[in-house]
């Protein structure tokens, strides 16, 4: 098997574009290609999944101890030949003074190899004491070759090879030209997500023919073939003598932010995913339960009020005590209202309060939180008094009535109000913190369970209390 993680030397110098074209390019060999992401992140994977044919996951330090990333890791590479870690950021970027939750770090945990992609823009002999010293800063990691990035011609890439041969021992593994035609288009978030562009295959497809053809993937997998022995998979745990509950997952333009590992972890616990479009369906398909992520309902908001019928149904069913989580695009679309450059529209306003959108981050980056009393979810085993997550969204909620009841508080991050977050209506917990199931705090098996709780009260009202 072949693995690799590529980094660069700071953030956007291109490696989500070479990463998406070495997994097209690779595939493309009749390869089985395994992508992975650093870091939270829910649009790169799409891309990264899309151009793969295959789940991107993502690893985080911040959410998984080190054996669960090993673990996670391992089980995803069976079956595969290609194991692409995409970095975040920089390679010896991180949170903390020793590099703990570096891209380098990720690379000495999982044994891999470092693809190095330097954007070389204006740069000639000063790329040596670059990568010199990227060398000389970890002399464990193993750098296994460089990318040059944002070429000016063919004489700038021959100077760079010059050099590069001349000062260090780094094979040079491909060079890429200055290109518009391998940008992806991006907004507020980032790049655009995949599930909402129309010519993202055929993007991808574009992407993947250029690298191929300015990447030595030869050299590539020459370099990369081999690494660590990896850890034993942890089978998927399912309870027994349990029914499954049917969850409504919508996966459309305007909600597509979900991790790959979630999911896995509803299945496990119990849960058949019903797949549905918020945009497009008149009704809701048969559900017991309802978990509706992140995304970008603002850029959908006119087609989401239009759909007012399945906006009333919905509305209908969350009274009527239908289990939902939702987060952050999930939220906004529960609102009253959702104003975004000038313009408000309804919404399904289960939640009775208005969302607003702004034109700097409102919350961003890694959230800690504490449960509060109001959380509806039965805890066995009890929750830890820390909750991990992240948050990274333009909106705030406004016009909450005063008696609001919230799941958590917040203890580090922003939330709804900069100190709490998860509004509780109903069985409805909304939050603007995306969590993410882990041997900590698997959320996805608590949810599952108290939709089979409810679902078990429908058709025996004495067997599990009311919905709040």
């Amino acid at each position: 098997m072949h693995q690799f993680l590529i980094s660069a030397a700071h953030k956007s110098s291109g490696k989500t574009t070479l990463s998406i074209g070495l997994a097209a390019a690779l595939r493309s060999r009749g390869l089985a290609v395994q992508p992975y992401k650093k870091g939270p992140d829910y649009i790169d994977p799409l891309w990264l999944g899309m151009a793969a044919g295959r789940a991107c996951h993502n690893l985080d330090f911040f959410l998984s101890s080190h054996d669960e990333i090993r673990a996670q890791y391992a089980r995803h590479c069976v079956g595969a030949e290609v194991c692409l870690v995409e970095g975040n950021k920089g390679l010896y970027d991180g949170l903390d003074l020793e590099g703990a939750n570096s891209n380098a770090a990720l690379a000495h945990l999982l044994g891999l190899p470092v693809v190095l992609v330097l954007d070389a823009r204006g740069m000639t002999r000063g790329i040596a004491p670059l990568i010199l010293g990227y060398q000389a800063f970890d002399r464990e990691l193993r750098i296994a070759g460089v990318v040059l990035n944002r070429l000016g011609g063919s004489r700038h890439e021959a100077k760079l090879r010059a050099v590069i041969e001349h000062y260090t021992d780094v094979p040079v593994l491909g060079a890429l030209a200055e290109d518009a035609q391998m940008g992806i288009v991006e907004r507020h978030l980032g790049l655009m997500p995949a599930n909402e562009s129309s010519v993202a295959a055929q993007r991808i497809g574009e992407i993947g023919d250029r690298i191929a053809r300015q990447v030595d993937l030869d050299r590539l997998l020459e370099l990369t073939g081999g690494g660590a022995t990896l850890p034993q998979p942890l089978p998927n745990r399912r309870p027994a003598g349990l029914p499954d509950v049917r969850i409504g997952v919508p996966q459309d333009a305007a909600f597509g932010f979900y991790y790959a590992d979630d999911l896995e972890a509803l299945r496990a616990a119990g849960a058949q995913i019903v797949v549905f479009d918020t945009l497009r369906d008149a009704r809701l398909p048969a559900l017991d339960g309802l978990f509706i992520g992140g995304g970008f309902p603002e850029c959908a908001m006119d087609e989401l009020e239009a759909n007012a019928a399945l906006r009333a149904e919905l509305r209908s069913r969350i009274e009527a005590g239908l289990p939902v989580y939702a987060e952050c695009g999930g939220l906004m679309y529960l609102a009253r209202s959702l104003t975004w450059q000038g313009r408000t529209r309804s919404m399904v306003g289960a939640i009775p309060g208005d969302v607003v959108m702004h034109d700097k981050p409102v919350g961003r980056g890694y959230v800690k939180l504490a449960e509060t009393a109001e959380h509806p979810w039965p805890a066995d085993p009890a929750p830890p008094d820390e909750i991990r997550c992240h948050e990274f969204h333009y909106s705030s909620i406004e016009n909450l009535p005063a008696d609001t009841r919230f799941a958590y508080r917040v203890v580090r991050g922003h939330g709804a109000d900069g100190s709490r977050d998860g509004i509780v209506h109903r069985n409805v917990l909304a939050s603007y913190s995306h969590l993410r199931s882990t041997a900590r705090y698997d959320w996805a098996a608590r949810f599952v369970a108290f939709v089979r709780a409810c679902a078990l009260r429908e058709h025996n009202p004495a067997a599990a209390p009311r919905a709040a």
